[in-house]
């Protein structure tokens, strides 16, 4: 590679030449900190290109910033490799987190110390753990790429840091908004066929599927015959379109098994949707849909959030999309079903999550627990 030395305005400089890129040469050319003579300065250029020989990226691996690192890994491999969500829950941590506080730092000048600092302050901010959590994967992960392929740092600072100690404690019915049958009787006899959140509503209530599930879900992946719904696809929203994207995890593609408390309400949905279509002719949204709008016009899950407020105002009760689907699991644990069968049912990837997620024992099943114990142990 060519490159060279000089003196300009009293200080030394080196240049080299990056590589050619359609048919065009590019130079930089540095000042070379520190050096007071040439020598000094051809020192300082054979570090400058024996980094940019083995990092592989325009940019001067000794003087990136976390900025611009992480704006370049942002788009050269979240954008490229990850789930649409998730590039977006990243970009926000990345954005709102981690440019404002370290952004401005050389990526090599990062340290144990100074990440760790970044976590406790977060920690004595109140995030969660869970959020915790993710700032540190994603500073992990990034740093895990910065140190290779593109060997712009030797060591990821991040595996030397920790997330503060959380008092363990058992997740409550409160924190996850399980819905008691009270509840849930004074939503069904709120909520009318003709609501747009009817269908989403039962569907979230009766399958535990997440609203990104529910909204995606169109009439070829429901078998009303045998009672299955399939998932397959999620809806997601992209530059302001809603589109369906992949699920969560591989195991997030699953048959569910419904009964005919659904099956009917869906029977008799399908067909109220063809009698709007003949009722709204040229205008109607024809689709494939399942969760439609009288016009034919799909639901989103914006659709369902402003749905849930609107539940929350009316009715004065505590409630989210998702805890339908914290009131599925709940009410099939508290009724006796296996954790695998339900773990399965909800897609969680690994029986620990859902185990997890679920771990407060009501006073129902501790008293059943107690009772199997005492057939088992002295009844003969």
């Amino acid at each position: 590679m060519k490159g060279g030395v000089r003196k300009r305005y009293g200080s030394w400089y080196y240049y080299f030449d990056l590589a050619t890129t359609e048919g065009k040469r590019k130079k930089i050319e540095r000042k070379a900190e520190g050096a007071n003579s040439k020598p000094e300065a051809e020192r300082v250029l054979r570090q400058a290109i024996a980094e940019y020989e083995n990092s592989g990226v325009f940019f001067e691996p000794s003087k990136t910033s976390v900025h611009d690192y992480f704006q370049f890994w942002l788009k050269e491999y979240v954008e490229l490799n990850l789930k649409h969500n998730t590039i977006e829950n990243y970009r926000g941590v990345i954005k709102n987190h981690i440019v404002p506080a370290l952004g401005d730092k050389h990526l090599r000048s990062l340290s144990p110390e100074v990440l760790q600092k970044f976590i406790n302050d977060k920690f004595r901010n109140d995030y969660s753990h869970q959020t915790l959590t993710i700032f540190h994967s994603v500073l992990k992960n990034a740093l895990n790429q910065a140190v290779f392929p593109y060997k712009l740092i030797r060591d990821n600072p991040m595996n030397y840091v920790k997330i503060p100690r959380f008092e363990s404690k058992r997740t409550t019915k409160k924190e996850l908004k399980i819905l008691s049958k009270e509840t849930l009787k004074k939503i069904n006899d709120y909520l009318t066929e003709e609501d747009i959140f009817y269908i989403p509503y039962h569907i979230g209530l009766n399958t535990g599927m997440r609203v990104s599930e529910v909204c995606a879900l169109t009439w070829d992946c429901v078998d009303l015959d045998n009672g299955i719904i399939e998932v397959d696809k999620i809806l997601i929203n992209k530059n302001k379109e809603w589109i369906f994207g992949t699920p969560k995890t591989a195991a997030s593609y699953r048959k569910i098994k419904i009964g005919k408390t659904l099956i009917n309400i869906l029977k008799k949905h399908r067909v109220r949707q063809k009698q709007n279509k003949l009722v709204y002719g040229e205008f109607y949204e024809d689709s494939e849909f399942v969760c439609t709008k009288e016009n034919g016009k799909n639901v989103t899950p914006s659709s369902c959030k402003w749905g849930g407020r609107n539940l929350r105002v009316k009715l004065e009760i505590g409630f989210n999309f998702h805890s339908l689907r914290h009131t599925h699991a709940t009410l099939l644990l508290e009724s006796g079903a296996k954790p695998k069968d339900i773990q399965a049912r909800l897609g969680h990837s690994r029986i620990s999550i859902t185990l997890d997620t679920y771990s407060h024992l009501t006073e129902k099943m501790q008293n059943e627990t107690v009772d199997i114990f005492e057939r088992a142990m002295y009844n003969d």
